[in-house]
């Protein structure tokens, strides 16, 4: 997983900044379509959480659970208002929720209920994560209150994403007993995705100045299919850099 992002950022980064060499080539007298900078590049940084999450999964969820999104954008403005343009594009989206002393078994072959097994008088790890990954194609619609001088201006951006799931994974380091006393420092990792949805839809809010903006996202469709566990979904809430 840790290959694709940065296959992605890479390609990313070529092509923004060969977009944004032509853009400094042109003439800059007026605002023309396709001229001015246009956020090409976003960048998150979030905090994730789940929606309609059961009690007995809530209390064994800890700490900081983040996420991370990298899009590549293409932003077309309004040939009546300069201000205002819609942008789509294609990027990678992941998210991951940290627990505290449950096992969430997604390679369970035994049944189609997702296993959370908490692990309160057991062997656990001290560190445990579920990761999850998508490809996804996010369009919005934009204001900016001066696209001549977009890292001056105030932005604000609604719209949307649909995605296919590419990984899911849980991650487990540092083994230890029932009393939290460590007996190894082993390292367990797990990938399956047949209790995921492979299709999430989700709405994006964005408002800020300049490259730094705050934001948003609502997953409307269910993180696991029915019936694999409780209807839940994601919500995501962080800091945008944008630009280019």
């Amino acid at each position: 997983m840790n290959k694709i992002i940065f296959t992605f950022l890479c390609s990313t980064f070529l092509v923004a900044t060969t977009l944004g060499q032509e853009t400094k080539v042109k003439k800059k007298t007026k605002i023309e379509i396709g001229e001015k900078t246009g956020d090409h590049v976003m960048l998150q940084f979030g905090y994730d959480g789940w929606t309609g999450m059961p009690d007995s999964i809530k209390d064994h969820k800890t700490g900081f659970s983040k996420g991370f999104n990298a899009y590549l954008m293409f932003d077309k403005p309004f040939r009546s208002s300069p201000k205002l343009s819609i942008a789509f594009g294609i990027g990678i989206a992941s998210s991951n929720i940290s627990f505290k002393k449950m096992n969430v078994d997604i390679k369970s072959n035994t049944t189609s209920y997702i296993p959370f097994i908490a692990q309160d008088s057991t062997d656990h790890y001290k560190k445990y994560k579920l990761s999850l990954a998508y490809l996804e194609v996010p369009i919005e619609f934009r204001f900016s209150s001066d696209p001549e001088h977009n890292g001056k201006s105030i932005k604000v951006a609604l719209g949307g994403k649909v995605g296919t799931i590419i990984n899911a994974h849980t991650k487990g380091r540092t083994l230890q007993d029932r009393n939290n006393i460590t007996l190894n420092s082993f390292t367990e990792k797990q990938s399956n995705r047949k209790f995921f949805n492979s299709t999430r839809l989700t709405g994006t809010a964005r408002v800020g100045y300049g490259i730094f903006s705050l934001y948003g996202n609502y997953q409307f469709t269910t993180i696991f299919k029915d019936g694999a566990a409780a209807p839940m979904k994601a919500y995501e809430i962080g800091l945008c850099i944008s630009g280019l």
